[in-house]
């Protein structure tokens, strides 16, 4: 069993919002990743995505790519036309050693608009499901028979996939290529348990991401339907150990488990500096790893 700590750029500067962290420079952030004890690093804007351009930056810090997020269509295109549109991003992954792809449905998604409450977030009807379902299977087989990658499919705020209703009857609808990436943040502010889905689906969680929640902000979120990026800023999410979650009880539920676990807390920088949280949050996931026998 092998379980290596990775983090998301996300922590230095925010891919929905680019301001968000906007001066920051890849070089400082990865830098300050492979100060930090980190072991690998997600996509983010800022990164290259030539392979002979970004695998020797990575490796100059001694870092793996672990993986990167990619927007599907699949409600509305095909698996094929979207896995013609996916060829850059799976042969980066492939090429530089990845062995996941992060999938998250994004038609009509309001997740990246301030303005959008989350209320207006789409939601399938009967037949969307179906069309969806069954294409995201195939897109999925697809990824793993050419290029060797699992599909982790990322729940999220503001998507079709949110709740934990929608993870259940994805899980449920889809083939076993379909894999899940746990992310504890989203579980928890969208009124699901990260512990729940840990211990329901053990078996095809392939990658996780580890955020805290504040429930006062969490709270005034939805008693006013802010948007997910107002809350953000408001700092609904911070670093595992600065919030809610019981991390030592989910990773005990996912014994077992091998691959990355990655920090990924979207903050205002100005008011939660990486130097300070990104330290801070990897210390915690290395105590509660230890704590669970993980380690």
């Amino acid at each position: 069993m092998t379980i290596r700590i990775g983090a998301n750029p996300i922590c230095w500067s925010n891919d929905d919002m680019p301001k968000i962290g906007g001066w920051i420079s890849l070089e400082q952030c990865l830098t300050q990743a492979e100060a930090f004890g980190v072991q690998g690093m997600e996509l983010g804007n800022k990164f290259p995505r030539r392979s002979e351009v970004l695998g020797p930056i990575l490796k100059s810090h001694g870092l793996a790519l672990v993986s990167g997020w990619y927007s599907t269509f699949l409600s509305e295109r095909s698996a094929s036309a979207e896995f013609k549109a996916a060829k850059a991003h799976r042969h980066l992954l492939a090429s530089l050693g990845a062995k996941v792809f992060i999938a998250a449905e994004c038609a009509g998604t309001v997740h990246g608009n301030i303005k959008a409450p989350l209320s207006a977030r789409p939601v399938l009807d009967r037949r969307g499901w179906i069309k969806f379902s069954r294409n995201l299977s195939e897109f999925a087989r697809m990824l793993r028979d050419e290029d060797g990658l699992a599909l982790a499919y990322h729940h999220h705020m503001g998507t079709v996939i949110q709740n934990g209703g929608e993870i259940d009857r994805l899980m449920d609808s889809t083939g076993d290529a379909v894999k899940l990436l746990l992310d504890t943040g989203h579980a928890i502010w969208a009124g699901d348990s990260p512990l729940r889905l840990a211990r329901t689906y053990r078996a095809r969680i392939k990658h996780v991401h580890c955020k805290d929640v504040r429930l006062e902000v969490k709270a005034r979120a939805e008693a006013k339907d802010w948007s997910f990026l107002r809350a953000v800023l408001a700092g609904v999410y911070t670093v595992p150990g600065n919030g809610i979650v019981d991390y030592v009880s989910v990773f005990k539920a996912l014994k077992g488990y091998s691959g990355w676990v990655v920090l990924e807390a979207e903050q205002d920088i100005k008011i939660a500096p990486p130097e300070k949280y990104v330290p801070l949050g990897i210390r915690n996931l290395k105590r509660y790893l230890r704590q669970a026998g993980l380690a």
